[in-house]
């Protein structure tokens, strides 16, 4: 069994980044990522900083404009198009979640599709469902590239993805469609689940719940992709997969943390490049 090493992987693709971040520099142009900051979850800081850490290490602009939870929608709407205005900024995102009083839908369609480097608006999604994708959910995205580095083929492969969220989930059996591969989408109502998930060879689970799939659930040799992040009764970090069963019987594993998170933010720095390339007009891309 082998253990997809995301953390190493997001490194080299970095390094890479670091490469074409040079050569947009020489034509004068400075990729630049804001990220509006509601409010003081401890989460979304720890996202938010993580983020701004990899953006300055590439020679981004990094703007972290953190607001208070009190901002009324109307205000943040003003916030968005002023940077969408920015010929500086070429990615812009708003920190999910947002406070209840604020419609993240209308948030998110506020935000210009060129500049939205997580992926999230209609008409990116709409490009991605269509076969034409300009900017994917970061996830996806990084458990594509995964596939591609380990050479894990997904031609003619049955793939199972638990989840249906609109930026994991579905984004997640688009890509895999694309790649040839024949997909079911499962999820928590999705009777006798085991039944189903045995058949696949590659295996991506963003169910939400803790350690939740077993070996029980996973056919021998199976590609297991684990997107959960959660925290046990004990306060340790674990995925939707319970590694030290699953490792028994998967061939290629990823752990948690380690695996897919580094690459989700390692992708959203891509696409912030890919949007200050397609900026120039030169179709460098």
């Amino acid at each position: 069994m082998t253990f997809i090493d995301g953390k190493a992987l997001a490194q080299k693709t970095k390094e890479t980044l670091k490469i074409r971040v040079q050569t947009l520099k020489e034509k004068g142009i400075t990729p630049g990522l804001a990220v509006i900051l509601v409010g003081e979850n401890p989460a979304s800081q720890a996202y938010v900083r993580g983020k701004e850490s990899d953006a300055k290490s590439l020679g981004f602009i990094s703007i972290i404009d953190r607001v208070d939870e009190s901002i009324s929608q109307e205000e943040l709407l003003k916030k968005v198009e002023q940077y969408n205005q920015d010929k500086n900024i070429h990615g812009l995102l708003v920190q999910l979640p947002l406070p209840k009083h604020i419609n993240e839908k209308s948030i998110t369609l506020a935000i210009d599709p060129k500049k939205d480097v997580d992926g999230f608006h209609p008409v990116n999604m709409g490009h991605l469902f269509l076969g034409n994708p300009l900017m994917i959910p970061c996830t996806p995205f990084g458990i594509m590239r995964m596939f591609e580095e380990y050479a894990i083929d997904l031609e003619g492969k049955e793939a199972i993805v638990i989840g249906r969220s609109n930026i994991v989930g579905k984004p997640m059996a688009t890509l895999l469609t694309m790649a040839n591969a024949t997909v079911t989408i499962a999820h928590s109502r999705t009777t006798d689940l085991p039944s189903i998930t045995k058949r696949a060879d590659i295996l991506v689970v963003t169910i939400g719940q803790s350690e939740k799939i077993t070996k029980e659930y996973v056919k021998n040799g199976a590609v297991v992709i684990d997107v959960g992040m959660n925290r046990s009764e004990s306060g340790k970090l674990v995925g939707d997969v319970k590694t030290c069963d699953v490792a028994e019987i998967a061939s290629f594993l990823t752990p948690v943390p380690g695996g897919v998170g580094p690459m989700t933010r390692a992708m959203l720095m891509e696409q912030t490049v890919l949007a200050a390339e397609r900026s120039t007009g030169e179709n460098l891309v």
